[in-house]
């Protein structure tokens, strides 16, 4: 049996569905003998680009070890449901069981205190509203002749 990772995006109307979906996705490996060994519900996130006119979508990511036939299957599963607007199937060496950066982000995320303001600094760290710096003077014609 080999190993791959699988993220799926799922229409954002559809987000209530998804954990029904992923169990049915997990029965259908499970049910071939394979083995799901991460799963992460990374949840609505903003798309690079519109897909549909959409402009989120709810990701998912699962790590799975299944033969060939049930790899097929999941992606026709994929292909004819009309929710999932796009999946991607990478083959891997091995199982990864570690928390994807997606998730120590979010982790990271939650973790910190709500009241800093992160990489953009504090409001005094950019100087006063108030101060201008007035403009170089502008050389005329008239001043160089």
């Amino acid at each position: 049996m080999r190993h791959y990772e699988i993220v799926f995006i799922v229409h954002p109307d559809q987000s209530e569905q998804v954990p029904g979906m992923v169990e049915r996705y997990k029965t259908m490996v499970a049910g071939r003998n394979g083995r799901v060994h991460r799963l992460e519900d990374w949840g609505r996130r903003q798309l690079a680009y519109p897909i549909q006119k959409m402009h989120k979508a709810h990701y998912v990511l699962m790590n799975i070890e299944c033969d060939q036939e049930t790899l097929g299957e999941l992606e026709h599963a994929f292909r004819f449901n009309d929710a999932v607007l796009r999946h991607l199937t990478v083959a891997m060496r091995e199982a990864v069981v570690a928390p994807s950066p997606m998730m120590k982000e979010e982790k990271a995320k939650s973790l910190s205190d709500r009241g800093e303001r992160g990489d953009r600094g504090e409001r005094g760290d950019r100087g006063e509203r108030g101060e201008r710096r007035e403009p170089a003077p502008a050389e005329t014609p008239a001043a160089s002749a």
